[in-house]
């Protein structure tokens, strides 16, 4: 299924956000499917505040992402890896799923939330949650934005992690991309975020956060402003680093492996 990553989310403290509801958005449903319920975008903070604090942990959750390049006849391999290492959440980019597969992407003991591409064939992103968490799909009304956002809501004590996948292509119009950095902006006051997926920034040199191009300073500089971290440290095809993990706590992604 061409690359998989695991991570583990484990049980340790985060810093709770605490910060006023901004005005309601305008915002639908559209390209967001999935078996959980719909909730709308969180409120953001204040650009370059951190969030206030109130320490929580989080569920400890084990999720493999994989850039599929069409999931095609790939789905009986899904099934039998996560029957396999009894996943909790599995992220997957370019599912290149339309609505002739709904039938088909069924996967036991799991809730599917997906985003597939509008009108044209390939790309798309999809989250997998396992039903014994209670898991909430984000409604965005961001056109060309290929991006999936689930908020899987904590138990007891324990804090909600928002968790997205994303595919950004390597020739992503500038109006597109600053709508994506618009829609990070408001869901990054969340107390635990993890971001995972394709964005095809090759020049990107993470180990001293340095660029070539000028989108992809841009990127870094987004990243920087709501405190995401880079987690993946070695290539993911080939010799560049094009699938990566982000998240706004230090110890929320841990046993980060990049495997075939």
């Amino acid at each position: 299924m061409g690359l998989a990553r695991e991570a583990e989310y484990p049980e340790t403290p985060v810093t709770e956000a605490r910060s006023p509801p901004p005005p309601e958005r305008s915002i639908g449903s559209s390209g967001l499917k999935g078996e959980g319920d719909s909730a709308r975008l969180p409120g953001s903070r204040p650009k370059g505040d951190k969030p206030e604090l109130g320490v929580k942990s989080v569920v400890q959750l084990k999720c493999p992402y994989t850039n599929a390049r069409s999931m095609g006849n790939k789905q009986e391999e899904l099934e039998a890896m996560v029957q396999q290492q009894s996943y909790n959440v599995v992220a997957i980019t370019e599912t290149w799923w339309d609505e002739s597969h709904s039938w088909s992407t069924a996967l036991d003991g799991y809730k599917l939330f997906r985003r597939d591409r509008k009108g044209r064939r390939g790309r798309g992103v999809a989250l997998y949650i396992k039903k014994a968490f209670d898991a909430i799909g984000i409604e965005i009304n961001a056109d060309g934005v290929e991006c999936l956002w689930v908020r899987i809501k904590g138990k007891a004590n324990k804090a909600d992690i928002l968790l997205g996948v994303c595919y950004r292509p390597p020739n992503q119009e500038e109006e597109v991309q600053n709508l994506f950095y618009k829609q990070l902006e408001n869901v990054s006051g969340s107390s635990a975020l993890v971001l995972v997926g394709d964005f095809n920034l090759p020049d990107i040199c993470w180990e001293l956060n340095t660029a070539e191009k000028r989108q992809s300073r841009k990127f870094l500089e987004c990243m920087e402003d709501n405190f995401l971290s880079q987690l993946v440290g070695e290539p993911t095809r080939g010799r560049t680093m094009l699938d990566l993990l982000f998240a706004n706590r230090d110890g929320l992604g841990q046993d980060v492996v990049v495997g075939d």
